[in-house]
Order: structure tokens, then C-alpha cells, then sequence
């Protein structure tokens, strides 16, 4: 993938790892951290969201993709309201990813790894 090469030598391996993986959620899909951290062999969905809350690639590994489980937008660049949490549902609807009611239809958005 061409933009593994954004990544930074010195990105800690786990939060390459979620970089890589993430690259494989196409335009117009969604992924949640327990999605993203189980197709990761890993229960650490927590360490999921602080690799992205440091990505230092965005938007070329695109974070914006990453929501809850039960759909809510959820943070963006560490912050959970305000400009940025605005910022991702542009970058999403951008994508023709609908969020209504700060929400998002997992049956229709939801990329599935396996």
C-alpha cells in the first residue's frame, strides 16, 4: 500500500499494526475500535484508540473511520466534541457515510475484516 510509506520508522509496532490495518477499511465504511483491535488478534481496543488519538498520518491512514460499537461518532483527535468531533463527520459524509443524531447505521456501514 502506498501509504505505508507515511508511516514513520519510529511508529511503535502496535500502533503500525492498527495503521496497516486500517488502511483496509475503504472509502464509505466504518470500523469500530473492537472491530479494528479483533481483526488485530487483540482485545485492546483502548490501546486501539490511543494509536489513532496519535496517528500522525492522518489523513492518509483515516481515522475518521473508526467509531463505537453502538455507532456513536466517538472522539477525534482526542477530543470527544467541538470542532474536530465536526471535522470527522465531514470527512465521513465526504465519504457518503450519513450520520444522523450523532449516529451512524452500522447494518450499512460497517466493514467487515473476515
Amino acid at each position: 500500500m502506498q501509504h505505508l510509506k507515511t508511516i514513520p520508522a519510529s511508529t511503535p509496532t502496535f500502533h503500525r499494526r492498527v495503521y496497516e490495518q486500517l488502511l483496509t477499511v475503504p472509502r464509505g465504511k466504518v470500523t469500530t475500535y473492537g472491530d479494528l483491535a479483533h481483526a488485530l488478534n487483540s482485545a485492546a481496543y483502548r490501546a486501539v484508540g490511543q494509536a489513532l488519538r496519535n496517528n500522525p498520518c492522518a489523513p492518509n491512514v483515516p481515522c475518521h473511520r473508526v467509531v463505537s460499537s453502538d455507532g456513536r461518532i466517538g472522539g477525534f483527535n482526542g477530543q470527544r466534541e467541538g470542532p474536530d468531533v465536526t471535522r470527522k463527520i465531514a470527512l465521513l459524509a465526504a465519504e457518503g457515510v450519513q450520520v444522523t443524531n450523532g449516529r451512524i447505521d452500522l447494518a450499512r456501514h460497517r466493514h467487515d475484516f473476515f
